[in-house]
Protein backbone atom coordinates (compact mmCIF):
# COMPACT_ATOMS: atom_id res chain seq x y z
CA UNK A 1 0.00 0.00 0.00
CA UNK A 2 1.27 3.41 -0.68
CA UNK A 3 0.18 6.85 0.48
CA UNK A 4 -0.84 9.52 -2.23
CA UNK A 5 2.72 11.06 -2.11
CA UNK A 6 4.30 7.69 -3.45
CA UNK A 7 2.00 7.66 -6.01
CA UNK A 8 2.30 10.92 -7.37
CA UNK A 9 6.36 10.82 -7.28
CA UNK A 10 6.09 7.60 -8.90
CA UNK A 11 4.24 8.30 -11.74
CA UNK A 12 4.68 11.98 -12.01
CA UNK A 13 1.78 13.88 -11.06
CA UNK A 14 0.47 16.12 -8.63
CA UNK A 15 -1.66 14.59 -5.72
CA UNK A 16 -4.54 17.30 -7.41
CA UNK A 17 -4.52 14.96 -10.18
CA UNK A 18 -4.88 11.92 -8.21
CA UNK A 19 -7.68 13.48 -5.76
CA UNK A 20 -9.49 14.38 -9.28
CA UNK A 21 -9.55 11.21 -10.66
CA UNK A 22 -11.16 9.65 -7.66
CA UNK A 23 -13.46 12.57 -7.55
CA UNK A 24 -14.26 11.33 -11.46
CA UNK A 25 -14.66 8.06 -9.96
CA UNK A 26 -11.47 6.69 -11.96
CA UNK A 27 -9.71 5.15 -8.88
CA UNK A 28 -11.19 4.03 -5.50
CA UNK A 29 -8.51 4.32 -2.86
CA UNK A 30 -8.95 2.21 0.78
CA UNK A 31 -9.01 4.95 3.51
CA UNK A 32 -7.02 3.99 7.09
CA UNK A 33 -8.72 4.90 10.37
CA UNK A 34 -7.43 8.51 10.49
CA UNK A 35 -9.19 8.61 6.64
CA UNK A 36 -5.95 8.68 5.11
CA UNK A 37 -5.54 7.26 1.13
CA UNK A 38 -3.75 4.20 0.85
CA UNK A 39 -3.37 2.63 -2.86
CA UNK A 40 -2.96 -0.58 -3.58
CA UNK A 41 -1.62 -2.61 -6.74
CA UNK A 42 -5.14 -2.09 -8.32
CA UNK A 43 -5.30 1.61 -8.27
CA UNK A 44 -1.52 1.78 -9.80
CA UNK A 45 -2.85 0.02 -12.32
CA UNK A 46 -5.93 1.91 -13.39
CA UNK A 47 -3.78 5.37 -12.96
CA UNK A 48 -1.24 3.87 -15.28
CA UNK A 49 -3.94 3.34 -17.57
CA UNK A 50 -5.60 6.48 -17.45
CA UNK A 51 -2.43 8.11 -17.87
CA UNK A 52 -1.63 6.22 -20.90
CA UNK A 53 -4.66 6.90 -22.49
CA UNK A 54 -4.38 10.74 -21.74
CA UNK A 55 -0.98 10.12 -23.68
CA UNK A 56 -3.01 8.87 -26.70
CA UNK A 57 -5.86 11.17 -27.05
CA UNK A 58 -8.26 9.60 -25.16
CA UNK A 59 -11.00 12.36 -23.06
CA UNK A 60 -11.54 11.12 -19.59
CA UNK A 61 -15.37 9.62 -20.16
CA UNK A 62 -13.13 7.61 -22.58
CA UNK A 63 -10.85 6.61 -20.43
CA UNK A 64 -13.56 5.99 -17.66
CA UNK A 65 -15.29 4.04 -19.42
CA UNK A 66 -12.35 1.30 -20.42
CA UNK A 67 -10.87 1.26 -17.46
CA UNK A 68 -13.82 0.64 -15.50
CA UNK A 69 -15.23 -1.77 -17.94
CA UNK A 70 -12.78 -4.16 -16.08
CA UNK A 71 -14.76 -3.75 -12.69
CA UNK A 72 -17.90 -4.97 -14.75
CA UNK A 73 -16.79 -7.74 -16.84
CA UNK A 74 -13.45 -9.93 -15.33
CA UNK A 75 -13.16 -11.83 -18.66
CA UNK A 76 -11.61 -8.06 -19.85
CA UNK A 77 -13.40 -9.28 -23.12
CA UNK A 78 -15.85 -5.97 -22.93
CA UNK A 79 -13.13 -3.55 -22.14
CA UNK A 80 -10.82 -4.75 -24.91
CA UNK A 81 -13.70 -4.58 -27.14
CA UNK A 82 -14.59 -1.06 -26.10
CA UNK A 83 -10.71 -0.12 -26.04
CA UNK A 84 -10.38 -1.34 -30.06
CA UNK A 85 -13.58 0.91 -30.61
CA UNK A 86 -11.91 3.94 -29.33
CA UNK A 87 -8.82 2.98 -30.37
CA UNK A 88 -9.41 2.81 -33.87
CA UNK A 89 -11.50 5.76 -33.69
CA UNK A 90 -8.62 8.04 -31.99
CA UNK A 91 -6.29 6.29 -35.33
CA UNK A 92 -9.03 7.62 -37.58
CA UNK A 93 -8.73 10.71 -36.06
CA UNK A 94 -4.80 11.02 -36.04
CA UNK A 95 -4.90 9.82 -39.70
CA UNK A 96 -6.92 13.20 -40.57
CA UNK A 97 -4.84 15.26 -38.58
CA UNK A 98 -1.70 13.84 -40.42
CA UNK A 99 -3.78 14.22 -43.93
CA UNK A 100 -4.09 18.27 -42.70
CA UNK A 101 -0.49 18.57 -41.61
CA UNK A 102 0.52 17.43 -44.62
CA UNK A 103 -1.11 19.99 -46.96
CA UNK A 104 -0.25 22.36 -44.61
CA UNK A 105 3.50 21.78 -45.11
CA UNK A 106 3.06 21.43 -48.95
CA UNK A 107 1.32 25.01 -48.93
CA UNK A 108 4.24 26.33 -47.10
CA UNK A 109 6.57 24.61 -48.93
CA UNK A 110 5.10 26.52 -52.26
CA UNK A 111 4.60 29.72 -50.48
CA UNK A 112 8.28 29.90 -49.22
CA UNK A 113 9.64 28.56 -52.76
CA UNK A 114 7.65 31.71 -54.18
CA UNK A 115 9.02 34.12 -51.45
CA UNK A 116 12.58 33.08 -52.31
CA UNK A 117 11.97 33.51 -56.44
CA UNK A 118 10.74 36.96 -55.29
CA UNK A 119 13.62 37.90 -53.06
CA UNK A 120 16.08 36.78 -55.65
CA UNK A 121 14.10 38.70 -58.47
CA UNK A 122 14.15 41.62 -56.06
CA UNK A 123 18.27 41.29 -55.22
CA UNK A 124 18.80 41.51 -59.02
CA UNK A 125 17.11 44.77 -59.33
Amino acid sequence: MKSIADVASEFGVTTRTIRYYEELGLLQPKRTESNIRVFGAADCTKLKLVLRGKQYGFNLDEIKEMVLLFDQDRTGLRQLERTIEYGNNRVAELDMKILELQEMKSEMEILLQQFSEKLTCLQKD
